[in-house]
């Protein structure tokens, strides 16, 4: 048998195992759990001939909402889409979801198609489309003549142009469905329906959710786009969206989107969220652009010039923010150091709970499973990664 055998503390399944191993023997996991309990037949596998004691396993990230890297953008050609994709598996991100800003009805449909290839190849593990249906008064950088009321030829184009299961997830503003009709349709051909960029009241976004959680394929729960991000804050007199999504997820019908990059939202927010309603129901989540990865500069996030400063992007015309530049290491490191969310907590809101919220079959170092494997140190700056076994950093 060929293999390698990888020791050292593991964090996965909401624990930590101090003293661990994880086995890989060509795509999959063979063993992950306490060294003492490690089959015979493996342990005489050998270690990567660099490998020191003391560091940490950790599943392969999964990044469900992602605009690109690399000076490259989800949506511009398959080669930028590419280009982006390997930059955060080399991070590791070894699960990506290629997210497409709002564009007009043909750019829109163009760039759905350069991505359906990614997924067909196993580049992306889906794609996301942020918009059209969203609120022009909390667009953000979502470019405001591609943004419209919910047209179901459009949506069943869109299924169409990305072909069978590649359209994941879709996030929509729940006052341009007038007619509550965007769940059933993207539930139709199998797409979870979210909800975001919106001016919705609570009471509202609380009829959408309910909706979209009722029809959801497979089981599945609807998802809130960036919370706080893109929607009225909450206000004691007019609680809005984030009010009803914090409801939703505490009930266990919602899984809820934070970017926890130090720019999107305050550490003590997000420990709140963490602290509220549990890492089950989170998914930590980079909305980064193309500029992650690159120095500051022009870019541009679909249709809309950016300049990013400091690290930090914003419209060039405008002060909204315009996506992050920050990798989901980058943000789990954050959380843990900064936010003081706990370790296995910002761990899973970057593994399981996003892959489970679109069904993808990553986020986990169970054996049998795909093995993506992201190594850090004390400092949980990245060491190595192993996607599907090959070791790509």
């Amino acid at each position: 048998m060929t293999g390698l055998r990888l020791t050292g503390r593991l964090v996965a399944d909401g624990g930590i195992v101090p003293e661990a191993t994880v086995v890989v023997v060509g795509e999959t996991v063979a063993y992950a759990g306490p060294t003492r309990d490690l089959p015979a037949h493996l342990a005489s596998l050998p270690a990567p001939e660099d490998w020191r004691a003391g560091r940490t396993l950790l599943p392969g990230l999964v990044d469900v909402h992602c605009h690109g890297a690399a000076g490259g953008e989800f949506g511009e050609s398959t080669a930028d889409g590419a280009r982006a994709a390997a930059h955060h598996q080399a991070s590791g991100t070894t699960t990506v979801v290629a997210s497409i800003a709002s564009r007009v009805p043909d750019r829109l449909l163009a760039a759905v198609d350069a991505c359906s290839s990614l997924v067909q190849d196993g580049v992306v593990g889906g794609i996301h489309l942020e918009g059209p249906f969203l609120s022009r008064a909390r667009r953000g950088a979502q470019n405001p003549d591609a943004l419209r009321d919910v047209d179901p030829d459009l949506v069943a184009a869109l299924a169409a142009a990305a072909g069978a299961g590649a359209l994941v997830q879709m996030t929509h503003a729940p006052e341009r469905d007038p007619g509550g009709i965007l769940p059933q349709l993207l539930a139709e051909s199998d797409v979870v329906a979210a909800v975001g960029h919106t001016e919705a009241d609570a009471a509202l976004t609380a009829r959408a959710l309910a909706a979209a959680a009722q029809v959801a394929p497979r089981g599945l729960r609807p998802i809130v786009t960036h919370l706080f991000n893109g929607m009225p804050p909450l206000h004691h007199r007019s609680p809005g969206p984030v009010a009803s999504a914090l409801t939703a997820a505490a009930r266990g019908d919602a899984v809820l989107e934070l970017i926890g990059d130090g720019v999107h939202l305050a550490p003590e927010t997000v420990r709140m969220v963490f602290e509220t309603i549990g890492a089950d129901h989170i998914a930590l989540v980079s909305d980064a652009m193309g500029a992650c990865g690159m120095a500051d500069g022009s870019y541009r996030l679909g249709e809309l010039e950016v300049r990013v400063e400091g690290g930090v992007a914003r419209l060039a015309h405008g002060d909204s923010i315009a996506g992050g530049t920050a990798t989901l290491l980058d943000i789990v490191r954050w959380c843990v150091t900064v936010a003081g969310v706990s370790l296995p907590d910002a761990v899973t809101a970057a593994t399981s709970t996003p892959a489970d919220a679109l069904s993808l079959p990553a986020g986990s170092l169970r054996a049998g499973r795909r093995a993506d494997v992201v190594v850090v140190d004390d400092t949980l700056a990245r060491v190595a990664v192993l996607r599907a076994g090959a070791r790509i950093c």
